[in-house]
């Protein structure tokens, strides 16, 4: 009798329930360790025949979560391969951040948003302790847990720093959290992209919609200065040194109260230090939450008590009465999507930023609670039992309208011709 394969022998240990979300290199189940009972998260990752790109990308991912254990970072359980895919198994997470900010039933306090940045800022405090920078901080990528707990995700684009003299692709986070100094091209950088990140959160937060939203790097940059004012150089001395450093015209800064107009003097004072352009003066991650802000009333909620989403219904719960229903699983929505390919410094492997890379995304509440495949088609239900009719267009009376000014053309080509004849 042969034995068992290690893997399949792993793998059956995962009892996969529903998908919760797709990605261009795979896919992310909600799942039972029949060992434990307890819930996870599996991200299936499809390899394929490719040499480079997402296999480094999970390699990486894998070797630093194996090292980064603290309480605000999401916990890599196992990792094993399983007819040509690698499996990643994280511990569950019920929702993240992103669907908080956009859910207009939940009141968000400001001591709400005071721990949910401090977790942020705890979670990034201890990858930056370890010499590790995130390189992807945005709000779809701070999960929270059934206990209310933030921890970061995705480290699909960390890497390792300190070495004066090692470069990195400026091509990183999506484009609305991206740093001045990213934007400009520099290749040398350190822990501030990722304080500019976190303070591009805060904003949102306090917001309750994304702070800078802009459309290109060109725009993205002037989104920045219109709303801090241009740099100077007294402000930001070795601005002018980047690579894709361009002169903008001089825009003065407008007073940060107008900005956020219901936060108080200690969140203002520390979001201009998280938002200074300079990233050697920028505040450090220790610092922030060294800030007086943390520290003065109100306190920050008890991450138990902090509002989240509604779960959703389940499949079972529908009655089947009430007409058909096509119910499609949840895929993440993102916002910018970053350049995939750049090659990093001189080395010769290109780093594939792919933002659906990476994700391990729990939806609020089941979707399905059944393991028969679930149909990705369009929900009519919203126009009743039927989907609406097509519009009857007659193609042929269309065609021959387009067509007439060009038969019309060539009809008096050959008059002329005739004309020039006779």
């Amino acid at each position: 009798m042969t034995e068992m394969d290690p893997s399949k022998k792993v793998a059956d240990r995962y009892l996969k329930r529903e998908v919760l979300g797709e990605g261009t290199y795979g896919v992310v189940y909600k799942a039972i360790d029949t060992k434990t009972g307890q819930t996870v998260a599996i991200k299936k990752i499809r390899l394929g025949k490719q040499k480079e790109g997402v296999n480094f990308t999970a390699l990486r991912e894998i070797k630093l979560l194996k090292e980064l254990k603290d309480p605000n970072i999401i916990e890599l359980i196992d990792a094993f391969p399983h007819k040509g895919n690698l499996h990643l198994v994280f511990e569950f997470m019920e929702t993240d951040l992103e669907a908080v900010i956009r859910d207009r039933n939940i009141f968000l306090s400001p001591a709400d948003i005071k721990s949910y940045i401090q977790m942020t800022l705890k979670g990034l405090a201890f990858c930056h302790k370890k010499w590790v920078l995130h390189r992807d901080m945005k709000p779809n990528n701070l999960l929270i847990g059934p206990n209310g707990q933030l921890k970061l995700a995705d480290f699909g684009l960390a890497r390792v720093f300190g070495s004066p003299d090692r470069k990195f692709t400026h091509q990183v986070f999506a484009r609305w959290y991206r740093a001045p100094e990213l934007l400009f091209g520099t290749k040398q950088y350190g822990a501030g992209v990722d304080v500019w990140a976190a303070a591009c959160i805060f904003a949102e937060l306090l917001l309750r919609r994304p702070f800078l939203q802009g459309t290109s790097d060109i725009d993205q940059l002037g989104k920045i200065f219109a709303a801090f004012g241009t740099p100077t150089s007294s402000q930001w001395p070795d601005m002018v040194y980047l690579p894709d450093y361009v002169e903008y015209q001089f825009v003065p800064a407008p007073p940060l109260r107008s900005l956020f107009p219901m936060a108080s003097d200690d969140t203002l004072d520390l979001l201009s230090k998280m938002f200074t352009y300079d990233p050697k003066a920028r505040i450090s991650v220790q610092q922030a939450l060294e800030h007086r802000y943390f520290s003065s009333a109100p306190l920050p909620t008890d991450p138990a008590k902090l509002p989240r989403p509604t779960p959703k219904s389940r499949v079972s719960d529908i009655n089947p009465q009430d007409g058909p229903t096509v119910l499609s699983p949840p895929r993440k929505s993102r916002r910018v999507m970053p350049d995939r390919e750049r090659f990093e410094g001189n080395s010769n492997l290109a780093e594939k930023i792919n933002e659906c890379d990476g994700e391990v995304r729990q939806a609020v509440g089941d979707v399905a609670g059944k393991k028969e495949h679930v149909p990705t088609s369009v929900d009519f239900s919203i126009f009743g039992s039927k989907p609406l009719s097509r519009p009857t267009i007659n193609r042929l009376w269309v065609y021959w309208v387009n067509l007439f000014p060009h038969v019309m053309i060539f009809f008096y080509f050959l008059r002329e011709c005739h004309l020039a004849c006779v």
